[in-house]
């Protein structure tokens, strides 16, 4: 028994080194785009007053980021994933296709409340634990995290940071209502392509039936209904109009409160995602210093101009071409002043939402996902992930346009 607690633990200390190890290399990476931004500013290329527009633009959508990942974090340590991702097996009484339904229903809606990073981060090690924990093959079930926390993205507007990077030129000025009336076809095309897909794909692996295994053990019961009750009041607080990054740091204070009461041990500074807001200020200032360049200019001879159908999925598809090129975010920054219509803004989201599926850095959200699937020693080589995200990505962003020709 030692032997094998030994053993354990030193499988946890290798898989949270290699999680530093990559929360380092994302940090570099973002200190490495803030000093080309600095060589900008002290070259004249990016005048001072445009790093002030991008810095008023982002700061809230930063201070966001952090409060829904401690909210995620400290809800997946009083275990609200865990149970109810148990909660679910039962409730699929044991029928794998019904299992992996719920799953499929979780992810949605985490995604669209809590944002794709937190699918990608907090569920994937709870759907695999579920699968292991019932006999079943995890690698189905940490796909569709994965697909649908990119893909799920484009329902709300706290869904993804690009939708937040949108509003502002949202007709309606950007309220949940205008964004949902805008995209909300469109992202149920997306979901229901990216489902389609997933069981053609996986549908040998989902069929039959399992034993359900026993819950598993709350440590603190008083934490997880507490945890529970926050997460639950924070979902609506979300869409209600107000700015997101207001309800999330009142959910995050309250979880920071409760777990200095209950579990203080728990609490580290390592919560607030350090080398992920170094890499989002670096990206943000390395985008405005490429735009006070002229990268627009590009961006318009690639992105064309209209809002015939044509025109629409050639933005959707330039916008999927650069996200897997380069990474969701900057593509979006850099096509944005193309996105001239509402149209045009959708089928910009369309792209660069649901269109990085290809490869490994074509959204955060994937690369932490990949972090997650190496902890849990499941094996996916990167060749078979972008095949079939060739095949997925194109079809998905394709469809989703759709719906934009009927406006």
């Amino acid at each position: 028994g030692g032997m094998t607690g030994r053993s354990a633990s030193c499988e946890s200390t290798g898989h949270r080194t290699g999680a530093m190890m990559d929360a380092v290399k994302l940090a570099l990476a973002g200190v490495a785009l803030l000093l080309g931004a600095v060589a900008a500013l002290a070259t004249g290329v990016l005048p001072l007053a445009d790093l002030g527009d991008v810095a008023e633009r982002v700061l809230p959508i930063l201070a966001f980021v952090v409060a829904v990942t401690i909210v995620a974090e400290l809800a997946a340590k009083a275990g609200v994933f865990d149970v109810t991702a148990s909660w679910l097996a039962r409730l699929s009484r044991g029928r794998t296709m019904l299992l992996w339904v719920l799953v499929v229903v979780l992810a949605v809606v985490t995604t669209a409340f809590l944002s794709l990073d937190t699918t990608a981060v907090l569920l994937t090690p709870v759907v695999i634990a579920v699968a292991r924990a019932n006999g079943l093959p995890p690698l189905p079930f940490a796909l569709t995290t994965v697909w649908l926390a990119n893909t799920a993205s484009l329902l709300l507007p706290v869904s993804n940071l690009t939708n937040l990077l949108a509003l502002a030129r949202m007709p309606g000025g950007g309220d949940p209502a205008s964004f949902v009336l805008l995209l909300g076809p469109s992202a149920a095309v997306a979901v229901l392509v990216t489902v389609a897909l997933l069981w053609a794909f996986h549908r040998r692996s989902l069929v039959g039936m399992f034993t359900v295994a026993a819950p598993p053990r709350v440590s603190d019961r008083v934490q997880l209904v507490a945890a529970s009750v926050v997460v639950v009041a924070l979902l609506p607080l979300l869409v209600s109009g107000v700015e997101p990054w207001i309800p999330a740091t009142g959910a995050a204070l309250a979880l920071l409160g409760l777990f200095a009461w209950r579990s203080p041990k728990a609490l580290s500074v390592g919560l607030v995602p350090w080398s992920l807001l170094v890499f989002a200020a670096g990206l943000f200032s390395a985008v405005a210093a490429l735009e006070a360049w002229g990268s627009g200019q590009l961006a318009a001879t690639l992105a064309g101009t209209g809002s015939e159908p044509l025109d629409l999925l050639r933005m959707s598809g330039t916008a999927l071409v650069a996200a897997n090129g380069l990474d969701n975010l900057p593509a979006y920054l850099l096509l944005e002043s193309t996105a001239d219509t509402p149209e045009r803004l959708a089928a910009l989201l369309i792209g660069v939402n649901a269109g990085p599926l290809i490869t490994p850095w074509a959204s955060l959200a994937t690369l932490l996902w990949h972090q997650r699937l190496v902890a849990a020693e499941v094996h996916l080589p990167w060749r078979r992930f972008i095949l079939w995200g060739l095949v997925a990505a194109p079809a998905i962003v394709a469809a989703a346009t759709l719906p934009l020709f009927l406006r």
